[in-house]
This record gives structure tokens, sequence and C-alpha cells, in this order.
């Protein structure tokens, strides 16, 4: 019986693998991820418009474009009349790239910002308060007891 079996090595797994499926392209590919940085694409133009605010802002926030030497696999997407040569420029977009602290510190910034304000629009509602007809407020929960319970 053991004599009819054909080692595994030699068997064909192309014959029960699934054919590939047609997918569109992506319109931005996805970079190869290094621990310890977050990535993102910066607008530098649109409808061939330079935009020098966007990068400078995004500059000054601590992005740093990254090198094509770093994405080899970008070489032949990215965009030859670039103005960023040594960089991944695609469609007007920008790889760059910023450590995960910087992203963690801007999201807590950003959270801290948008609390205060809703805290200070909360405030402002409250200050209208009239007394004979009290607003609703949905922050604030109370816990009571009801009935005759122990």
């Amino acid at each position: 019986m053991a004599e009819n079996r054909k080692p595994r090595e030699l068997e064909e797994r192309l014959l029960t693998e699934r054919p590939k499926q047609w997918a569109p392209a992506e319109l931005l590919p996805e970079p190869d991820k290094q621990p310890g940085y977050k990535y993102r694409w910066v607008r530098v133009s649109t409808l061939n418009q330079a935009d020098p605010r966007n990068l400078s802002a995004k500059l000054r926030e601590y992005w740093e474009p990254v090198p094509i030497e770093e994405q080899p696999r970008f070489k032949l997407l990215a965009d030859p009349a670039s103005r960023y040569k040594d960089n991944i420029e695609i469609g007007g977009l920008l790889l760059c790239k910023t450590p995960v602290e910087f992203v963690a510190q801007r999201n807590t910034y950003y959270s801290d910002q948008a609390n205060a304000q809703m805290k200070a629009v909360e405030n402002a509602l409250m200050r209208q308060n009239d007394p004979r007809m009290p607003l609703f407020n949905e922050g604030k929960v109370t816990v009571g007891s009801f009935g005759k319970g122990g």
C-alpha cells in the first residue's frame, strides 16, 4: 500500500490553489512599514499647482519625506517629472513618515482641543439656564434609589 503513494514533496500544489482574482489597481499603494514609524501621503500639488503651504505645515509637524531607497518597489511608480527626485511622489502626493510618538502626541493635543471646545459650548449653554425653564444637560448623570427597596 505504501509503495503506491507519492512523497509530499512531489505533489503539485498548483493544482489545488484557487485561481487568482482580478482586482482594481490601488490609487496609492501601501508602503512597506518600518517599525516605529507612521506613514502618510502629503499633498504637494493640486491640478499641477504647487501647494507649498501644506507641505511646509507638514514638515513643521515633523513629517519627513521618505527616500526612494527605503521603498525600492516605488521606483517605477514615482512621478518622473517630480520636483522631489529622491523621494516618492505619486499624483501630487508625497510619501512621508514620522515617529509613532509624534502621532500619539498630536492625537492627544487635538483630543484635548476638542474636549475644551465641548466644555466651552456646554458652559455657554448652561449660562443661559433659567430656573423657571431649566435646560436639559446630557453630560450629567445622577444615580439615585427609587422605590421602597433596601
